[in-house]
């Protein structure tokens, strides 16, 4: 099909509410690497990776040959029976989590797994209230949406009750007013005033995600998990780490995000780059926790632990720990890191640089000193870097931030295409700024 065929099926048969990229939204035909190609032929540079799920590159040749082998097999088994390629991933889980983290509960998505993982600490605490951070994205369900901190993202207007939500560590807009260091992390000590004021001072956890995705790659202090944890803990809860967007070395380093604050969750849920863009998703938490939802009633997922997903998700750790390690991420992360902040330098709609490994984000700002938004910038950008073979994302509560995160096994030269391109797009549009 051209791209015109498919742009008026969309319209016809797909609900307006789809939320489609560029003026002209792009039809994509195929991939490789960390290129794609548009029904048009033309090539594109993918620096967002499906949402930072494409994770070691399109049409990756390991990861598809285990898919079909599986495929030949069977397709579908549900979690009603046992199958080698679920064991054998979560035993490889396992391995990569930290701390005591080691059983694993797969469903199919990042929505699923966070919902899987607030009914777990429930059942294991006796509690009910749930403290998530504003900003926050936890996936588009009922539950999910009340454990957003975004109002866009919070449609229908029926929430759950118990869900409240403290400040997050916003440090570019801090929502006290605050500088760090000499702020004292003041944001984190906010979670213990909202469980004092606003719960009954038992909660059953306390749920975040270690660089807030969709909320703008905002990347917390060094010191905020071990206080928020602890918080959690004094008063009866679990922490649910939500690693859907930071886990598998997208931050470099360590294969979950978390570790670069030295915490160990009680919960952790992933989903995304966890098998290069087959469905998946997974919680995982201790034995002991594990344990405790047996006596509680019963629980399943028909699409948790599908045989083709697992598969995919095998070959893809292994491609990772062959040519996407988190050392690598880091390395090829501090280059990208370090040319976004010449980038700044250079540039005055730039106003903020923040995140980690392969997961960067840039405001843009119309003012640096009031750190007015600029949203419509942003959209040139948009428009800018795609004439130029370039895809990227944007997120955040005013819609201003550039998500930069394409798959981590991008190379020097990857990084040097796209700063380049990058370059010339703030170069035309900071001219009407």
């Amino acid at each position: 099909m051209d791209k015109q065929s498919i742009l008026e099926k969309q319209k016809k048969y797909l609900w307006p509410s789809y939320l489609l990229y560029y003026t002209e939204p792009l039809a994509l035909d195929h991939g490789e690497g960390l290129y794609v190609w548009d029904v048009e032929g033309h090539r594109y540079l993918d620096f967002f990776g499906g949402i930072l799920t494409t994770s070691v590159g399109h049409k990756n040749p390991k990861v598809t040959e285990r898919a079909k082998a599986q495929i030949d097999k069977i397709i579908h088994t549900s979690t009603l029976y046992p199958h080698e390629n679920v064991v054998n991933l979560a035993e490889k889980l396992a391995e990569l989590a930290p701390g005591d983290l080691s059983m694993s509960f797969f469903t199919g998505s990042g929505t699923e797994a966070d919902e899987t993982a607030v009914m777990l600490a429930k059942a294991a605490t006796g509690n009910q209230e749930v403290i998530a951070l504003r900003h926050a994205y936890s996936g588009r369900s009922t539950l999910a949406m009340t454990l957003t901190g975004i109002s866009a993202w919070r449609i229908g207007g029926t929430q759950i009750p118990g869900v409240k939500h403290a400040l997050n560590p916003y440090c570019y807009r801090c929502p006290l007013r605050m500088s760090y260091p000499s702020c004292g992390v003041a944001c984190a000590e906010d979670v213990e005033e909202v469980i004092k004021t606003t719960t009954s001072g038992r909660i059953a956890a306390f749920i975040a995600e270690p660089i807030q995705g969709v909320g703008g790659f905002i990347t917390p202090p060094p010191e905020y998990f071990k206080i928020v944890a602890d918080i959690a803990h004094h008063y009866g809860g679990l922490f649910i780490d939500d690693e859907v967007q930071t886990g598998f070395g997208r931050t470099g380093t360590y294969w979950f995000g978390i570790e670069h604050w030295g915490v160990e969750p009680d919960i952790m849920t992933m989903a995304k780059g966890i098998a290069n863009g087959f469905p998946l998703s997974n919680t995982m938490t201790t034995p002991e926790i594990a344990e405790t939802l047996t006596t509680q009633g019963l629980t399943i997922s028909t699409f948790g632990g599908n045989p083709v997903s697992t598969a995919a998700s095998l070959a893809t750790i292994e491609v990772m720990e062959e040519e996407a390690s988190p050392e690598h991420v880091a390395q090829v992360g501090a280059l990208l890191r370090s040319g976004l902040e010449k980038l700044q330098e250079k540039y005055p709609l730039i106003g903020d640089v923040r995140g980690k490994g392969l997961m960067q984000g840039v405001e843009v700002v119309a003012n640096r000193e009031s750190k007015e938004p600029a949203p419509k910038a942003v959209n040139e950008l948009f428009e800018a870097t795609k004439a130029r073979g370039m895809l990227i994302g944007k997120g955040g509560m005013y819609g201003n931030v550039i998500r930069i995160a394409p798959p981590l096994t991008a190379t020097e030269d990857h990084i040097a295409e796209a700063l380049d391109i990058l370059d010339h797009a703030f170069a035309d549009v900071q001219k009407r700024y």
